[in-house]
């Protein structure tokens, strides 16, 4: 196939001015909170139907909790045909991602009905208090986030039925802002959408090489800079982990940097483990647990995402991106427990597991890091089972060697609907992968198996560096509003929120 991305699901979103309830579109999307009486432009719609959504709180049928939606039809009361009030839950505490997931929830409702066209007013901006900025970026991002699909593997791909929708502020006063927050959002849901994409894709098809030529092409869409190291290039330039990890497999590892912004200056880096398939190498995983493998390069694609954003929002920082690529498979050629591996750093690493990979390829990519003397680095990872244990699927963790960066994330988090839990990097996790023969082993053992893979890491960091172990929230199983099942494109928004509230300190 020739297919790298796509760019995004074709959807049509506009910011007009108007009165919802005279807009002709398939469908009218208002809301509702919980306990609330209709106002506003909820309220005029209901007037306009002669007390419909009253007449439905009054009997019961609709309450406006999170998640519950009321579908009218209005008989030529308006120019559109239906009408889908969406609740927005309690007032007290209504933020973005509540209305992220409000906006998601009335996509996926419309898709459902095969409607072409809408038209949606703002959610939260009322009795909500949310600025009206980026409550419109929450609306275009969750709308494009909720319509993705990924069939390029269906014979009969299924059809996206809306094409339109028209986001509708009556102040013009406020049109302004909306647009830009459209703008934001409908940067940031395409590329998170090229991350899901790439997640997506069996093993088979997204190769190291794949990502290299997915990077290059995004460099020529978004004019960004490229470079993109072969095995050979690797050998030579020192970095004797990745190379490891990757010689099992007939598909040799790249190392991957996209730069963005002036060439001079010290940028803030991201760094993505990009293993594209995982095995387990020698130290062979479970039938179940090599299910889903192909994800293990989520970390890589949330970098190129991020990449993506940043360049398609004209952030004037400097931003780089550097991906370690390679295939970790079994073969007569694949590395071995008890390898003693030379690091681009100059340290070495006694392999105890080869399932313990994706801290190997990314000791040489900080390594490589170092070079720009960073203002600060973040990597991401789905690195360790050990983390899905402590966090479950609700948040990714975060390892840190600097408070600042951490709090930096931890509301950046917050702002995106990631959400980050802190765990520790006490020097006793350190002590866990102690070595007989070498500086360190890569692999301390089940108790705290996250804190000791951020350990191994944290070796290879000095400057200022975060890690987010990605394992937990990389990969969904079950639908949410605004996240299909399989890939999510998780630390794509993260890590643009990030760049973007460095670049205005």
């Amino acid at each position: 196939m020739t297919t790298y991305y796509r760019t995004t699901n074709v959807m049509d979103i506009k910011v007009i001015q108007g009165a919802i309830q005279k807009q002709d579109a398939d469908v009218l999307v208002v809301n509702l909170f919980a306990g609330a009486r209709p106002g506003g432009a909820t309220g005029a719609v209901d007037q306009a139907l002669g007390d419909q959504i009253s007449a439905a709180i009054d009997l019961g049928d609709f309450e406006g909790k999170v998640g519950q939606t009321l579908l009218l039809y209005t008989h030529g009361q308006i120019p559109a045909p239906r009408v889908l009030v969406v609740g927005l839950g309690e007032q007290e505490g209504f933020d973005l991602e509540r209305a992220r997931r409000a906006a998601g929830t009335a996509i996926g409702t419309l898709g459902r009905l095969g409607t072409k066209s809408a038209a949606t007013i703002l959610h939260g901006t009322g009795a909500g208090n949310l600025p009206v900025e980026p409550a419109a970026q929450a609306v275009a991002e969750a709308s494009l986030l909720a319509a993705y699909r990924f069939d390029e593997y269906r014979s009969r791909p299924q059809s996206q039925s809306l094409t339109k929708l028209h986001i509708v502020e009556f102040d013009s006063t406020k049109l302004r802002e909306a647009r830009r927050g459209v703008r934001r959002g409908r940067a940031l849901g395409e590329a998170t959408c090229l991350a899901r994409d790439l997640v997506n894709h069996p093993g088979g098809e997204v190769t190291p090489a794949y990502l290299a030529r997915a990077a290059r092409r995004l460099a020529k869409t978004h004019d960004l800079r490229c470079r993109v190291f072969s095995a050979k290039g690797l050998a030579e330039l020192g970095m004797g982990a990745l190379v490891a990890v990757g010689q099992g497999s007939a598909n040799n590892p790249r190392f991957i940097v996209l730069e963005h912004g002036p060439r001079r200056g010290k940028p803030l880096v991201f760094v993505g483990k990009g293993i594209t398939f995982d095995s387990g190498g020698l130290s062979l995983k479970s039938v179940e647990g090599i299910r889903t493998m192909k994800a293990d390069m989520s970390g890589a694609a949330a970098v190129l995402g991020a990449m993506q954003a940043v360049a398609a929002l004209g952030l004037k920082r400097r931003v780089v991106g550097l991906i370690a690529a390679a295939e970790n498979m079994p073969s007569s050629t694949a590395f071995r427990p008890d390898d003693v591996l030379r690091t681009l750093a100059g340290k070495t690493i006694e392999i105890v597991s080869t399932d313990a990979e994706g801290r190997l390829v990314l000791a040489d990519a900080l390594a490589y890091a170092t070079r720009y003397e960073p203002a600060a680095v973040v990597d991401l990872a789905t690195l360790t089972g050990a983390c899905v244990t402590a966090l479950g699927h609700h948040a990714s963790g975060l390892f840190a060697n600097d408070d600042d960066l951490a709090d930096r994330l931890l509301a950046a988090g917050e702002q995106t609907g990631e959400r980050l839990w802190r765990l520790p990097l006490w020097p006793e996790y350190r002590e866990q992968i102690d070595s007989d023969i070498a500086d360190m082993k890569n692999s301390g053992g089940r108790p705290a198996g996250a804190s000791t893979a951020a350990a191994l890491l944290a070796e290879f960091a000095d400057y200022s560096w975060a890690h987010l172990d990605i394992a937990g929230t990389a990969w969904c199983t079950k639908a949410k509003p605004y996240v299909p099942r399989g890939g999510v494109g998780v630390g794509v928004r993260l890590l643009t929120q990030l760049a973007l509230d460095w670049s205005s300190s």
